[in-house]
C-alpha cells in the first residue's frame, strides 16, 4: 500500500489519501482519466482490471467510485471522484481505458445524471430516453407531477450522443449514430428464450452475419439498490435470492460477509462450513442448469433432461433444509437462519457418489458430438487481456485463461481450508467456457466431499443487537458465484439503513462483451455464444 501511495503521489501530488479495507484516493475531477491512464500503464502497479464503477450522490456533491485490482499482483485501490455542480454533473471517462467502464458509465448516467466526457454514447441504458428524473439521486421526487413515468411506447431511435472537449476545454455535444443509415436490423429478444431472459439485441446483419449488436438492459429492472437504502440491513438481505437467482445462496453470502466484516462480527465455524458447502451446491446446481439449456439452444433436447434430472437432486436438498427451491433466504447476518436437515449429509454424499457416472453420460450425449463440437469450437474468441479489459471474470473468463477465481486469489468462508483446482482453459472459444463449467461440476464435487464429514459442532448462528447498525465507512467484498465474481459495495452512515448498497454483477460484464465477440459470427453463433456466457438477466437489471 505505501509503494502505491508514493506512486500516486509522486503522479499527482494533489491526490488526498485515506486508509481503510484498501487504500483510498480523492482525485480532482479533471484528472481522473490521466490517473487511472498511469495506474494502468504503469509496469509496478498495472491495475488492469476495472472491478466496480459505482455512481454516488453524497449530498452536496456527485461522484463516482472506483475499485482497481491488478492481476498480476493482486493489490487493490479505490478512487472516489466527485463534482459539485448538480445542474450539469460531467466527469471524464474511463472507457478508452477499461473498456466494462462503458455499459457502467452509462448506468450511473441513468441514475445519478452524470455524463462522461469523451464517452462514445452517453443514451441511457436501463432506463428510456424520455425519463425524468435521476432515480437514484437522494433527492428525487417520485411524485408522478415531478417525475412522471412515461405510459406511452417508446420511440427506437438510432441516434446517440458523444460528449468531446475542444482544444479550448470547451464540452461540445456530437451527435452520432448507432448503426449506418443503410444497416438492416433485427431485433433478437427481448423474448426470453433467445436471450436468456428479457433482453434485447438490436442486431445489424450483413446476411446472417453479424455486423454490430448494441444492447438494451432494464425490461425487469426492479430498482433494488434503490430500495435497500430504506430497509434495515437484515431486511436487505431478502432481495439478493431475486438477482441472479441461480447464486441465490453465494449472492447472499457476499452481503452477508459484508456486513459481517464491517461489524468485526464473528461468525461460528459451523455456519462458515454450512455456507461453504451450499455455495457449491448452488453452483453445481447453476453448472447443470447451464449444460442442460446450453445444449437446447443447439438443439440438444435429451441432453436438456438430463441436466435437469440430477439438478432436482440439489434441489430437493436446499428444500429439505431451507424449505425452498430456488430463492432461499438462508444466509442471516452472523450465520444461517436454520440448522441443516438430519438427511443432509447423507443425500450430499449419496449425490457425490452418483455425479461421476452422469458426467460420463453427459460427454457422451453432448461433448463429444461432432455437431455440438462444430457449433462451439472456434466461435465467439475471447483473449485473455480482452476478459481482464471487458470484466469478464467467472468461468467466462478462466475459460480465456484468466486465473480469476476469488475462492483462490482472496479466500473466504472454508475455501482455504479445502483442495480444489482452478479450471482454466486458453481457447477462449465457446467450447472452452462450456468445458470450464463442465470440470468445475467436477472440483465442486471434490469440495463437497472433504467437507461434508466435517462440519464443526456448535452454533450456526451469533448473537446479534435487536437493531444492526454498521460503523461509518465504506466497505467492499467479493464472493465467486457462479457466473463469475459477486461484488457488494456498501457504504455506511452508521445508521440502521445502508446509506447506499450496490451489487457488482457479473452478469452485467459479460452483457457488455457480446458485441466484441460476436462481430463477423453468424446469427445461429449468437445464440451458441450468449449460452457459453450463461448470463442471467435479473442479475444484470437488478
Amino acid at each position: 500500500m505505501g509503494n502505491i501511495q508514493e506512486k500516486i503521489g509522486a503522479f499527482l501530488p494533489e491526490a488526498i489519501f485515506e486508509d481503510g479495507q484498501y487504500l483510498t484516493v480523492s482525485v480532482p475531477a479533471d484528472k481522473v482519466n490521466a490517473l487511472c491512464r498511469f495506474l494502468h500503464d504503469d509496469k509496478d502497479l498495472q491495475f488492469d482490471n476495472l472491478v466496480s464503477l459505482i455512481g454516488m450522490d453524497w449530498g452536496e456533491t456527485l461522484g463516482v467510485v472506483y475499485y482497481l485490482n491488478s492481476t498480476k499482483y493482486n493489490h487493490w485501490v479505490i478512487l472516489k471522484v466527485e463534482t459539485s455542480n448538480k445542474e450539469n454533473p460531467l466527469l471524464y471517462t474511463v472507457s478508452d481505458i477499461w473498456k466494462n467502464a462503458e455499459l457502467n458509465e452509462r448506468e450511473v448516467y441513468d441514475f445519478f445524471g452524470i455524463r462522461f466526457i469523451n464517452h462514445p454514447d452517453m443514451r441511457h441504458l436501463f432506463l428510456r430516453e424520455d425519463w425524468v428524473g435521476y432515480p437514484f439521486r437522494k433527492d428525487y421526487d417520485a411524485n408522478p407531477e415531478i417525475n412522471p413515468i412515461p405510459t406511452e411506447n417508446e420511440s427506437c431511435s438510432v441516434d446517440t450522443v458523444s460528449l468531446r472537449e475542444d482544444a479550448e476545454g470547451r464540452i461540445i455535444e456530437e451527435k452520432r449514430k448507432v448503426f449506418q443509415d443503410n444497416d438492416y436490423i433485427v431485433n433478437i429478444g427481448p423474448q426470453h428464450p433467445a436471450t436468456h431472459g428479457v433482453l434485447r439485441f438490436q442486431t445489424a446483419l450483413d446476411g446472417e452475419t453479424i455486423k454490430k449488436i448494441d444492447v438494451h438492459c432494464g425490461y425487469i429492472h426492479r430498482g433494488i439498490e434503490k430500495m435497500w437504502e430504506s430497509m434495515t440491513y437484515p431486511q436487505t438481505l431478502h432481495l439478493t435470492d431475486r438477482l441472479d437467482y441461480l447464486s441465490a445462496h453465494n449472492n447472499r453470502h457476499a452481503l452477508c460477509m459484508c456486513i459481517e466484516e464491517a461489524m468485526q462480527l464473528e461468525v461460528p465455524q459451523r455456519a462458515i462450513y454450512i455456507r461453504t458447502m451450499m455455495d457449491e451446491l448452488m453452483r453445481l446446481s447453476s453448472h447443470l442448469l447451464f449444460f442442460a439449456t446450453m445444449c437446447m439452444d443447439l438443439g440438444a433436447l435429451t441432453a436438456f433432461f438430463y441436466g435437469f434430472r440430477e439438478r432436482e437432486k440439489i434441489l430437493d436438498i436446499f428444500e429439505d433444509t431451507c424449505g425452498a427451491r430456488m430463492t432461499m433466504n438462508y444466509n442471516v447476518i452472523g450465520g444461517v437462519i436454520a440448522d441443516i436437515h438430519p438427511d443432509f449429509q447423507r443425500k450430499v454424499k449419496e449425490f457425490i457418489k452418483e455425479m461421476p457416472a452422469r458426467l460420463k453420460e453427459y460427454h457422451e450425449v453432448f461433448s463429444g458430438n461432432v455437431i455440438a463440437q462444430n457449433r462451439l469450437k472456434g466461435v465467439g474468441f475471447l483473449s485473455r487481456e480482452e476478459a481482464i479489459n471487458y470484466g469478464v471474470t467467472g468461468p467466462s473468463g478462466r475459460g480465456s485463461g484468466w486465473a480469476c477465481d476469488v475462492r483462490k486469489r482472496s479466500p473466504y468462508a472454508a475455501y482455504d481450508k479445502v483442495q480444489f483446482d482452478e479450471v482454466l482453459y486458453n481457447e477462449g472459444d465457446s467450447y472452452a467456457r462450456y468445458m470450464v463449467r463442465m470440470k468445475e461440476i467436477e472440483q465442486s464435487l471434490h469440495i463437497l466431499e472433504q467437507l461434508v464429514d466435517n462440519i464443526p459442532e456448535g452454533d450456526y448462528l451469533a448473537k446479534t443487537k435487536p437493531i444492526i447498525k454498521v460503523p461509518e465507512g465504506r466497505y467492499f467484498k467479493e464472493v465467486e458465484a457462479a457466473r463469475g465474481a459477486f461484488g457488494i459495495y456498501l457504504e455506511s452512515r452508521g445508521d440502521k439503513f445502508p446509506y447506499r448498497l450496490k451489487v457488482n454483477s457479473p452478469g452485467f460484464n459479460l452483457v457488455g462483451a457480446v458485441d466484441h465477440m460476436t462481430r463477423g459470427s453468424k446469427i445461429a453463433d449468437l445464440i451458441a455464444i450468449g449460452g457459453s456466457l450463461d448470463y442471467v438477466v435479473p442479475d444484470i437489471d437488478r
